[in-house]
């Protein structure tokens, strides 16, 4: 029963992974795959009399044990799932006021290796103001707006995951990996940046340089098609710079908001939701009904692509069953005991972090090392961050920015596999040894 849970989560992935063959939605997968997990892991607790990593002596009701960590999981999901609603809702109103040509008609080339240099570099710097999640939403709106062709614009969604993924590894509020690194006291806000940021923009490069040499030459048609062009109002230049800033401020403000106050990035996002929802009132004051309507706040929340937040839901919630029986930090141990150095060990880790969730494998760690083993900014405590925050981009629900970017451009999981997961990866190792020989 131990490792059916294991075979229940493979399954899952597998069923998303053929998506288009099967001609099932990736949500109905995940959603099937977490609530499966969740259930194996309550039959489990009944018929075992020791559950992998957990002592059940100390949990004398199973039921009750369950349904807490079921709670405490679910409300870490939620934290995601808002702040992922309502910087989609931002987004997605700056975009429906054309607030993005205000970037899109100052990017004069079509030749896509040179667009791929500049989304990229973008991307990467983006990503450690606000974070990897947000600066993937922001960029993918970006990208349906001057891209036309599917395989281009799944190509460029994918060098937006590595980029935002490198981008965030570095920066203290760049990656929700790095930030529980940050908070613990296992690295510094100084050290993290000075001992990341050139293995980060290595992982960047690395891909970029190799995809150049391949892309060299091709172009890319540069417009909207023609279905995203009819019955919109042709807003005037000011009200297209107005929604431009309200949706910068109000997305540059989540991170601010949550080093004055300590609350969860969600709340702050929240915030700065209800606020431009009375500025967009007001702006829209004395137009039209339709108008009024079709762009208020209210109605870009109907455009939500609510099947993404639910494929995201369900994958959650899946490793969350695989962390509270404890085959994640079984594994996590396992590393340990099997290979012994700091950089095999947090070389799989970003690995694994391709394929679980990488907040429940650093939280493992956190929890199998102590400080006085390895003391703040330790090489270890880098590398994992690092590792944690850039091995996802191997896989497109590797990581939150992966997810985000997989639901907004429907970029299918096999085709990422095999079209941009080698770039990910010669990024990835490219990075490790960067920071092997400048440490």
């Amino acid at each position: 029963m131990a490792t059916f849970i294991v075979l229940v989560f493979i399954a899952g992935y597998a069923l998303i992974a053929f998506e288009h063959t099967l001609k099932i939605d990736k949500a109905a997968s995940a959603m099937l795959t977490g609530v499966l997990c969740w259930l194996v892991l309550l039959f489990g607790f009944e018929s075992m009399p020791a559950y992998p990593g957990i002592d059940l002596a100390t949990h004398p009701g199973t039921h009750e044990f369950v349904n807490r960590a079921l709670f405490e999981h679910l409300g870490e999901i939620a934290q995601i799932l808002f702040f992922l609603l309502g910087a989609m809702t931002i987004v997605e109103l700056v975009d429906q006021h054309d607030g993005f040509k205000v970037i899109t008609d100052k990017i004069a080339t079509s030749d896509r290796v040179k667009l791929l240099w500049i989304i990229s570099w973008v991307t990467f710097f983006l990503s450690a103001l606000l974070d990897n999640l947000t600066t993937a939403i922001i960029m993918c709106a970006l990208l349906r707006r001057i891209i036309r062709r599917k395989e281009n614009l799944w190509l460029f969604g994918g060098f937006v995951v590595i980029s935002a993924n490198a981008g965030g590894a570095w920066s203290p509020v760049g990656d929700v990996t790095t930030i529980m690194l940050w908070i613990g006291g296992q690295v510094s806000t100084f050290n993290i940046v000075t001992a990341l940021i050139l293995a980060s923009l290595v992982s960047m490069l690395a891909p970029l340089l190799v995809a150049s040499f391949f892309l060299r030459g091709k172009e890319e048609t540069m417009a909207l098609a023609e279905s995203e062009m009819k019955n919109k109002p042709q807003w005037a230049l000011w009200e297209q710079y107005t929604m431009f800033v309200l949706g910068g401020v109000g997305l540059l403000s989540v991170p601010i908001f949550k080093a004055i106050t300590h609350y969860p990035p969600y709340m702050g996002v929240l915030l700065s939701v209800s606020v431009i929802w009375y500025l967009t009132v007001f702006l829209h004051r004395g137009k039209e009904d339709w108008i009024r309507q079709e762009y208020s706040v209210s109605n870009m929340l109907h455009r939500i692509d609510t099947p993404s937040v639910l494929f995201f839901l369900g994958i959650l919630l899946a490793v969350g069953a695989l962390d509270t029986s404890g085959h994640l930090h079984l594994m996590a141990e396992g590393l340990d005991r099997t290979f012994g150095d700091i950089y095999i060990i947090n070389a799989l880790i970003g690995a694994l972090s391709a394929i679980v969730d990488n907040v429940p494998l650093v939280a493992a760690c956190m929890g199998m090392y102590e400080m006085t083993e390895f003391p703040p900014d330790h090489d270890f405590w880098n590398l994992l961050a690092f590792c944690a925050g850039t091995g996802g981009s191997m896989l497109i629900i590797g990581s939150a920015a992966g997810v985000a970017t997989m639901g907004i451009l429907k970029i299918d999981f096999l085709w990422y596999l095999k079209n941009v997961s080698a770039y990910a990866a010669v990024g990835y190792v490219a990075g490790i040894a960067t920071y092997y020989l400048t440490h």
